[in-house]
């Protein structure tokens, strides 16, 4: 397999772990619960180390407008299904806006490797 497809591999699993570290952040109860913080930790740094695996081919700016953007997208359907919070039309709108921005940024740039 190429080093693409491990890097986007290494970044697909930092994302789900930093979705699931801000999830475990929200469960802390602003650090008051230590197993949520102690799994927020490790969820936190095992995702940083696979997006510095993932800069080994990504530019870091692609890496991170991914990973980030990405996140934000899966943490708010967290949100939603999880903590039972709610999104208004614009938000749906700007999450639909930055998902876009992804693809765009992976289908028709030249700065990501393909």
């Amino acid at each position: 397999m190429s080093p693409l497809f491990y890097s986007y591999g290494a970044l697909a699993v930092a994302i789900a772990l930093e979705v699931a570290g801000t999830s475990f952040l929200q469960a802390s109860q602003q650090f008051t619960k230590s197993g949520p913080v102690l799994a927020m930790t490790l969820c936190y740094g095992v995702s940083f180390y696979l997006l510095s695996i993932s800069l080994k081919v990504l530019p870091v700016g692609i890496a991170y407008a991914v990973w980030s953007g990405l996140g934000i997208v899966l943490i708010s359907l967290v949100g939603v299904l999880l903590f039972r919070q709610s999104l208004d039309l614009a938000a749906l709108i700007g999450l639909g806006l930055i998902i876009l921005g992804v693809v765009v940024v992976n289908v028709f740039s030249s700065s990501t490797g393909h």
